[in-house]
């Protein structure tokens, strides 16, 4: 379906400042999209906050910088933006040395080919 290689960003503690991390590779299937789809039906339905989805890390096929991973758990964390009610996305994960959250920059679910 779709490969991604996106800016990310890495978080060592609630009270740190995000940090740049370099691209972030991964594949979404057309499973994924419409998972995520299905997501913000739900939400503009629910008007919940959000909803997290859990990936499959094969077919994710991730790759993070060298120092950056490997990670311990993926997620797709989906929200409605304020302005438009479309839904995004990002990935979400947690580095297995350290727990720190990794993430990536959000993209727009109606964007997905």
């Amino acid at each position: 379906m779709s490969s991604f290689s996106i800016e990310g960003w890495c978080k060592t503690g609630t009270t740190q400042k995000s940090t740049p991390v370099e691209q972030i590779h991964f594949y979404l299937s057309g499973n994924d999209r419409l998972r995520l789809e299905q997501a913000e039906e739900h939400l503009q339905q629910s008007h919940a906050p959000e909803v997290m989805l859990d990936v499959d890390m094969v077919t994710l096929d991730l790759q993070v910088p060298p120092d950056y991973g490997p990670l311990s758990d993926c997620q797709l964390r989906v929200y409605l933006r304020a302005e438009d009610q479309r839904g995004q996305f990002h990935l979400v994960g947690h580095r297995a040395s350290d727990g720190s959250l990794i993430y990536t920059n959000a993209l727009l679910i109606a964007l997905l080919m």
